[in-house]
């Protein structure tokens, strides 16, 4: 008998606590759930844990293992100090928001079954989405639109993918599934729109600047490594993710070297790292697998750090762009050095924490003998120096004078940001501590010579080549201007459709409207008016076009007609019905 709770209890129902107290009470409850959280974590010993029969097989609540611990440890780091960064948020939605985001993703990571696994998942998407719409902005309001429903195509796809696995294999649990199936294509495919899979990414891209500055935060942390574990527990080996991570690599370069919103410019780099961790999952061999999980692990703090340090930046300034920033180290020279400490993060300098994770997979693809993807993630590396390790910190803090004079980020944010800069070279020093928490043991060294010296001809190499081509004024320049993504297809696709759908359909529903409920509606009620005497008058017509009677022929019967009507009248809807019940009688005695 364990005293504990499910791992996931106390953020979530914690967090819809939150509105019932005001300032510093609040303040301290949004610190203490993720501290009391993980002291909770830890009285969990390895096993599955709160197994309830369901449908004829079992949720499983807890499931502990090495590989759902690491992501547990990371996941309540993350949220105490993505909850430190946002403590003068005073907005209840953000707050409950971000917290409950935070409790369904340590949520997901410790499901044991599929039916739990997809619960959490969805809360992912309904959190996330207050996050974003939590600006209040109309761009807000239509990237939390997008994004809502880009997931929710993503879950349904999740959805249907667990019933036909279940009906299958007749087995919930959430282990090894690989690919073979259309149950587990439909699996591999909802979890990749989580992760931002090529051509199904530009929800991450669109979305996450639009958000908050502290829902930006919570956003780059959960979700994508969510979907990384999900990846890493259902579909290690699988040959399909070392192509798709490849492309995640490299297609986001050329995208984040041209782009102004420098928090866009992170949200290209995010899918950049994450594609490292793909094809770590896809190689499948324990250093791959490793190497994966432990690039995870420090993206979550270096990409945290980036972000809360632009984040900083624009709660002081009301700037993201890069041509509207520059010469801010003079009045914000901590943020400058906390966003040095993450750009030499996720450019992997030696000491930084980058360098002891990405060299991982890198080497797993090179003892693979995978030279092209050794190749592909050497380019990544450079290009996300480029962007991230250069670009950010220099058209930020650097570059020209823009001339604007502001105050240093407030104290909560410096320190959030100073205890990630300090893990994030506490990592890079002493990796060996990161190492023993992976899912399988490893001896790996990454300070090797060969290693440290291959990886800093490469950086020194990628800045010589930033500066002549900045000096040079080949380097693109950073311009006002909107880049077309992928999402341009779906977003001028869906547009066109529902312009022939508009015209079609609704089309068709006038054409009924006027035929069926206007004329043919108006038609029955004339009718019914006097059915017996428009039976008497139709009937008169009719006999005339049958028998050819002539016109003055005709004129006689109508007289009659005229004449006759007011008898008929009244006793018309009688014979009506008599003709009716006689006709129907008939019928069922010839069927009979």
């Amino acid at each position: 008998m364990i005293n504990a709770l499910p791992p996931a209890v106390i953020l979530i129902l914690g967090g819809l606590l939150i509105p019932l107290f005001k300032g510093r009470t609040r303040q301290a409850l949004l610190l203490l759930l993720p501290v009391i959280s993980f002291i909770n974590l830890l009285q969990l010993p390895h096993g599955s844990h709160w197994v309830y029969p369901f449908l004829g097989d079992q949720i499983i609540l807890a499931r502990v293992d090495k590989l759902s611990l690491i992501f547990g440890y990371i996941f309540h780091l993350v949220a105490f100090l993505s909850a430190l960064y946002a403590l003068h948020v005073k907005d209840s939605v953000q707050n409950v928001a971000g917290t409950v985001y935070a409790g369904a993703a340590i949520g997901a990571v410790f499901a044991g079954d599929m039916f739990t696994l997809f619960v959490f998942w969805e809360m992912l998407t309904i959190s996330a989405t207050f996050l974003i719409l939590a600006r209040r902005t109309e761009r807000a309001l239509s990237a939390g639109f997008r994004y809502f429903m880009v997931h929710v195509a993503g879950g349904l796809c999740l959805l249907a993918g667990i019933i036909m696995h279940i009906s299958q294999t007749g087995s919930a649990a959430f282990d090894l599934i690989g690919l073979g199936t259309t149950a587990s294509w439909l699996i591999f495919v909802g979890i990749g729109v989580n992760c931002a899979w090529p051509f199904l990414h530009p929800w991450l891209t669109d979305s996450y600047p639009e958000a908050t500055i502290t829902g930006t935060i919570f956003l780059s942390a959960f979700t994508t490594k969510t979907a990384i574990y999900a990846l890493a527990r259902a579909f290690p080996g699988t040959e399909e993710l070392i192509f798709i991570g490849g492309a995640m690599a490299a297609f986001p370069i050329f995208y984040a070297v041209i782009e102004n919103d420098l928090r866009r410019v992170l949200a290209y780099s995010l899918i950049n790292q994450v594609g490292f961790m793909v094809v770590g999952i896809g190689i499948g061999t324990a250093l791959s697998i490793n190497g994966a999980v432990a690039h995870a692990f420090n993206d979550l703090l270096f990409k945290g750090l980036l972000f809360m340090t632009m984040g900083a930046v624009m709660y002081r300034t009301g700037k993201i762009n890069a041509t509207d920033l520059g010469g801010l180290y003079k009045s914000m020279p901590w943020t400058c050095g906390f966003c040095i400490v993450g750009a030499a993060s996720i450019s992997a300098f030696p000491l930084f924490s980058g360098f002891v994770s990405k060299s991982m997979v890198m080497e797993a693809a090179a003892l693979g003998d995978m030279r092209w993807l050794w190749f592909i993630l050497l380019f990544a590396s450079a290009g996300v120096f480029h962007h991230a390790g250069i670009k950010i910190p220099f058209f930020a803090f650097f570059s020209h004078d823009s001339g604007i004079r502001c105050k240093e980020a407030p104290p909560h944010m410096l320190l959030a940001m100073g205890i990630s800069a300090v893990l994030c070279i506490l990592i890079g020093c002493f990796p060996q501590y990161l190492y023993s928490m992976l899912p399988y043991a490893t001896d790996y060294q990454p300070y090797s010579i060969s290693h440290v010296l291959a990886q800093s001809q490469l950086l020194v190499f990628s800045a010589l080549a930033f500066t002549l081509l900045l000096l040079a004024g080949i380097y693109p320049a950073e311009i006002r201007s909107l880049n077309v993504d992928a999402d341009w297809i779906y977003r001028k696709g869906c547009r066109q459709i529902y312009r022939f759908c508009k015209w079609a359909f609704n089309g068709v529903n006038d054409w009924a409207d006027r035929i069926f409920v206007q004329q043919f509606t108006k038609l029955l009620a004339q009718f019914f008016e006097e059915p017996g005497g428009n039976i008497q008058k139709h009937g008169y017509r009719l006999l005339v076009e049958a028998t050819g009677i002539d016109d003055h022929q005709e004129q006689a019967i109508e007289q009659i007609d005229r004449r006759s009507r007011s008898a008929a009248y009244p006793v018309g809807v009688g014979v009506l019905l008599a003709v009716m019940i006689l006709a129907l009688v008939s019928l069922l005695l010839y069927l009979r």
